[in-house]
């Protein structure tokens, strides 16, 4: 596969450009919007992570570029890879898309392996799925070779293992070899690290980026966790009750957050910088998903809240790559956290 350097004009064209997009669920309680006109782009070689609490909406967006949103919900915007239009595609035409351009890598793993097939066997079934003329002897080469990428021991054993006889986290990097088994231009990783021990977790992030640097894939990294953003992103987009709050390189995000929101999800991060004191916590809770306010998500939480707030969601321009949605931006972004 080539990389986009060696293609004209990839270098800069995004492989995923998604515009406005909208997921809505009908509930019993009326209509929910998990997302509210999210747009990003995500181009090769690229990791972008999209950060929030739980139910910001993350996990939606994952589910919407992929076609795999449940029954009762409704997309609406625009994805597109390479310039084709994914939203509308009946699910027989995703399957050309999904899993040999666009992967996912699904956070727990022993639920999404299946346990009366061996990993070695469902490593296969990942490749021989969108090559079904390729040789029996060469997809259990294929196995053992992805088991190997992701640093597993003694690959051409465990390829003959059930998931349930690996430890987690080597059951963790099965979903990444089986997310990478076809080589695709795109991975999505949701939440990929939950419930490993840190240890473990570094290993994890260290396969991501090997992987990563072999096949010249985009990665987009769904995760509460701002640690593993800082190891592993290039980008952070920062969601709250389905919107887009911030979005900056890592950075920036880090030393210059310009949004409320993410003050409070860095403030709430232990540093050894900053001794022993007591982390700090967001208060007040997000407001229902049937009776969102008006404006701005946050203005319930946030101590910089106004008036205002409550008629605008334009985005401020803070640096180059750097916008916050916040009257208030480019004041907050101008005190160091």
């Amino acid at each position: 596969m080539k990389s986009f350097t060696e293609v004209t004009g990839e270098a800069t064209a995004p492989l995923l450009s998604v515009r406005d997009l909208c997921v809505t669920y009908r509930t019993d309680a009326g209509p929910v919007v998990a997302l509210d006109r999210l747009s990003f782009d995500l181009r090769a070689g690229e990791t972008l992570s999209i950060v929030g609490e739980s139910g910001s909406g993350k996990s939606a967006a994952s589910l919407a570029v992929m076609g795999l949103l449940p029954r009762n919900a409704v997309a609406a915007g625009s994805v597109r890879f390479r310039g084709q239009e994914l939203l509308g595609l009946s699910d027989r035409e995703m399957r050309t898309v999904r899993g040999r351009r666009i992967a996912m890598v699904f956070q727990d793993a022993l639920a999404a392996l299946n346990p009366m097939m061996t990993v070695g066997a469902q490593l296969a079934e990942a490749v021989s799925v969108h090559d079904p003329d390729i040789s029996r002897a060469a997809l259990r080469d294929r196995a053992v070779e992805l088991l190997d990428l992701v640093g597993i021991s003694d690959p051409r054993t465990r390829a003959g293992q059930y998931p349930h006889e690996l430890s987690g986290g080597m059951r963790q990097r099965v979903m990444i070899a089986t997310g990478i088994a076809n080589e695709p231009d795109v991975l999505i990783a949701d939440e990929p690290t939950t419930a490993l021990d840190v240890t473990v977790q570094a290993q994890v992030l260290d396969v991501l980026g090997r992987v990563q640097d072999r096949t010249k894939s985009a990665i987009l990294l769904i995760t509460h966790d701002l640690g593993v953003v800082a190891g592993l992103a290039d980008r952070v987009l920062v969601l709250y009750c389905g919107r887009k709050m911030e979005e900056a390189p890592v950075e920036p995000l880090f030393y210059r957050s310009a949004h409320p929101y993410t003050r409070g999800l860095l403030a709430a991060l232990p540093r050894i910088d900053r001794g022993t004191r007591r982390l700090a916590q967001i208060a007040g809770q997000p407001p229902s998903p049937t009776e969102r306010p008006p404006g701005c998500p946050f203005q319930n939480r946030c101590p910089h809240a106004e008036d205002r707030c409550a008629e605008s969601l334009l985005p401020v321009t803070v640096g180059e790559g750097h916008t916050a949605v916040c009257l208030r931006a480019s004041e907050i972004a101008s005190v160091t956290p």
